[in-house]
């Protein structure tokens, strides 16, 4: 006899369908032949279904069995046909008569004892199938709180395979999950270890880090040792606005294929915040292996990506960031997989300004000779500085400031201003695909800069007097909407494009000609 469910394949971050066919045939001995490029955890599979078939109390046909993933040219990975190939198998014998079997997405993880093991990719899988007309769900029972968000599915979580075939054939019907709304999922914002009234003086790098947050720009903080551009960047989460559905959904799709959420978690509300060591490869940070994993700069998507002592890291490696930094995305090719995943992330740096520490500091003299200091400031690229919209200078704090008891605005303070300049952007953005300032492109800027004359010819004369490229000229608008936007000012003016400019210019002291 012959028996088809229906499961999903991951690629990427998405879904691609999956024919389970179950053929049963007699014969004198026992043969399980599985066709349909399956990878080996698939392969494996053979053992798992037959140990949790007979311990469920069912009975694993004696004869040749044959299992066949359609299409066959998909390369099938991981153990999440386990379910489908076992309720295929059992009504093909037709111990146990089910329906509506093409109706319903059936994914897990069998362990031997029969019981359903959680998967991967789950998220992803679902909303694929979802958009394919798929209103129904069979999965594990722990992989469930994943898929709580996506409205208009229905999920029945099983905690085993006896009880996940008693509901297909209506004989035990389990209750679908209750579907939250977005609202409801959110999870509490997370008290953050550093906050901002915990930094003493760098009022202009506060400042800074609070357009940053506003318009999720990338910036880059150069400083002797000790000035606080570490706690800084890690003050960063504390003042970044809540994401919006789309984003969580984005952010947690990610995350799902990766294999990175732990069992029984829902959906991603907080933004990530990744910070990889200066000695990860290119591979870690872009993606790459095997199957095309997701690299840190896709696990940072509408998070932050902080590179601490930016010049450490290998110059291929930094310079493999640039095209994921400019397009928003990481194409990842390797020989047995291809894959596309979203990067649109605020990128985070810090370095010192010289191999001692402290050229251009005022409290201490400077080791290093001039071939030094250009060869350790040529580490970080051109073409790599151009992509990050803002370089800040920051020094030592004076000991008078450190040692006094006042306090500055806290994080939370600082947030409530980025919310605001966020919830103008997204009113803003509503019709397109971004949700921030440093996401546009020309044809947005053009169509939402409303850059007054004043400004926009104080801007083409710094543009001349700092040598700054044509990148660096898109960039500072888009740093002078958000700076407006903070101001609640519909239209950029002289104010906003000044203070927009000199967030660019330290390029030229250290960067610029010998």
């Amino acid at each position: 006899m012959l028996a088809k469910t229906l499961c999903y394949a991951l690629v990427g971050v998405s879904g691609v369908p999956i024919d389970v066919q179950a053929y049963v045939s007699g014969g004198n001995q026992f043969q399980f032949t599985m066709v349909g490029l399956p990878d080996t955890a698939v392969k494996e599979s053979r053992d798992r279904v037959v140990a949790a078939i007979k311990n469920s109390g069912f009975a694993m046909p004696y004869g040749h069995t044959t299992v066949n993933l359609s299409p066959a040219d998909v390369k099938k990975e991981g153990t999440v046909f386990d379910l489908s190939i076992a309720v295929a198998i059992i009504q093909a014998t037709k111990q146990i008569k089910a329906y509506n079997l093409q109706d319903t997405l059936i994914l897990g993880e069998l362990a031997l004892d029969g019981s359903l093991v959680p998967v991967q990719g789950v998220l992803p899988l679902v909303i694929s199938a979802k958009e394919r007309g798929i209103q129904k769900v069979l999965l594990p029972y722990m992989n469930a709180p994943e898929v709580e968000a996506v409205m208009g599915m229905e999920v029945y979580p099983a905690r085993n395979l006896y009880e996940a075939m008693q509901h297909l054939s209506g004989k035990a019907p389990i209750l679908p999950q209750v579907q939250k709304t977005y609202e409801e999922c959110l999870q509490k914002q997370q008290e953050q270890a550093y906050d901002l009234s915990r930094v003493r003086g760098q009022q202009q790098a506060k400042r800074a880090l609070e357009v940053a947050a506003a318009g999720g720009h990338n910036i880059l903080f150069v400083g002797v040792p000790g000035s606080g551009k570490t706690m800084l960047a890690r003050c960063l989460p504390g003042i970044l606005p809540q994401m919006t559905q789309e984003e969580a959904f984005e952010t947690t799709r990610i995350y799902s294929a990766a294999g990175m959420l732990a069992p029984g978690t829902g959906l991603m509300t907080v933004r990530p915040f990744r910070a990889p060591h200066h000695t990860a490869s290119a591979a870690a940070l872009i993606g790459g292996g095997i199957n095309a994993k997701p690299g840190e700069v896709s696990l940072a998507h509408n998070g932050v990506l902080f590179l601490d002592e930016m010049p450490e890291y290998p110059r291929r490696v930094l310079e493999a960031l640039r095209q994921p930094l400019e397009d928003g995305y990481a194409n990842v090719s390797r020989v047995r997989a291809h894959a596309k995943y979203l990067s649109r992330c605020m990128l985070v740096a810090s370095m010192n300004p010289c191999p001692c520490g402290y050229y251009g500091s005022r409290t201490r003299a400077c080791r290093c000779g001039s071939r030094d200091i250009r060869k350790y400031l040529d580490r970080i690229s051109g073409p790599l500085l151009d992509r990050i919209d803002m370089q800040i200078e920051v020094d030592a704090v004076p000991v008078e400031e450190l040692s006094t008891r006042a306090t500055g605005e806290t994080s939370a303070e600082v947030r409530v201003r980025v919310e605001k300049a966020r919830k103008i952007q997204l009113e803003r953005f509503q019709n397109t695909n971004i949700y921030c300032n440093a996401q546009m492109n020309n044809k947005h800027i053009e169509q939402y800069a409303n850059v007054s004359d004043e400004a926009m010819r104080f801007l083409h004369q710094a543009i001349k007097k700092f040598a700054l490229s044509m990148r660096a000229y898109g960039r500072i608008i888009k740093l002078a909407r958000t700076v407006a936007d903070l101001k609640e000012k519909p239209n950029i003016e002289l104010a906003d494009m000044a203070e927009a400019v000199q967030f660019r210019i330290i390029d030229s002291k250290y960067w610029g000609e010998e």
